[in-house]
Order: structure tokens, then C-alpha cells, then sequence
């Protein structure tokens, strides 16, 4: 119950010309619906649980990532709002990353793009740590789901 049955993301991703992204953007959501972990622990109104599965709309509005989430068995719906700030440099950081990494895959040893992607992947690993203790007052999730989750944020940030 406590989990994501459905996700959309308020951005034209599927039809980004740049095709690691696209694949990134649709691994993250295959990944996230096949397994995860969501809960909402307060809701704003009475600070009661939101019961779950729920049906997630992922949004950038206002310098702020917006989560619209609704329960599959209510009419309401909780809207969660996070600062992107505190985000700005890891997501920076991970995007410069991210390009050293692909042009490498094309042109450098693979001692130096597992050494790449070792930077990569911890770089995300903080990222989603962060938005662990972001979401922590009303929403609880795992790792994993963190992780997918950042790296929607990331491609929500793709200009």
C-alpha cells in the first residue's frame, strides 16, 4: 500500500533529443513503478497519514519541486512542495559529471569510465540523500526510490 502505482512528470522528457536521457528518464520510471517505497506520514490539513498506493505528478514551479499525490482510493490530493535550491549544486555537479561520463564511453579507457561513473553515482547517491531529509516531515522512502526520484528531478531541470 505504502507505495507509487502511477508517475508522470510535468515535462516533455520522452521526446529529448539527447537519447541518454531518454533512456535514464525511462529506466528511472520502469525502475521506481516496478519497486518502491512511499509513504505519506502527514498530510497538511489534520497531519494524518495519506493512505496509499498512490498515483505521483512530479513538477518544477516556482524554483520549487512540486509533488502532486493523490491516493488511488480517494478523491483528495496532498500537494508536497520542496525548495530546488538546496539542490542546485549537486544537480550542476551531476550534470558536468554525467557529460564527462558519456563522452568518455566514446573515447577513453574503461579504467577511466569506471572511474567516471564511480563519481557519477556518488554524486546521485548525494542527491538523493538529500531529498530523503527534505521530504522526511511528511514523506518517508527508501533508498532506491530516492534515487529514481533525483534522477527525475535532474531531467526536470534539462533546459
Amino acid at each position: 500500500m505504502e507505495r507509487i502505482v502511477d508517475i508522470k512528470v510535468d515535462k516533455g522528457v520522452a521526446s529529448s533529443k539527447m537519447p541518454h536521457v531518454v533512456h535514464e528518464y525511462n529506466t528511472a520510471i520502469a525502475d521506481l513503478l516496478e519497486k518502491n517505497y512511499f509513504s505519506v506520514e502527514e498530510r497538511k490539513d489534520d497531519k494524518s497519514p495519506l493512505p496509499g498506493p498512490y498515483s505521483l505528478n512530479l513538477s518544477i514551479s516556482e524554483n520549487r519541486l512540486v509533488l502532486d499525490i493523490k491516493p488511488e482510493d480517494e478523491e483528495t490530493e496532498e500537494k508536497v512542495i520542496v525548495p530546488v535550491m538546496p539542490f542546485k549544486k549537486v544537480i550542476k555537479d551531476y550534470f558536468l559529471v554525467c557529460d564527462s561520463y558519456y563522452k568518455a564511453l566514446k573515447q577513453t579507457s574503461p579504467s577511466k569510465v569506471e572511474t567516471m561513473d564511480m563519481a557519477r553515482r556518488g554524486i546521485h547517491n548525494e542527491g538523493s540523500e538529500m531529498l530523503i531529509e527534505l521530504l522526511a516531515p511528511v514523506i518517508k522512502t527508501d533508498f532506491d526510490t530516492a534515487r529514481r526520484l533525483f534522477t527525475l528531478l535532474c531531467v526536470l531541470h534539462i533546459r
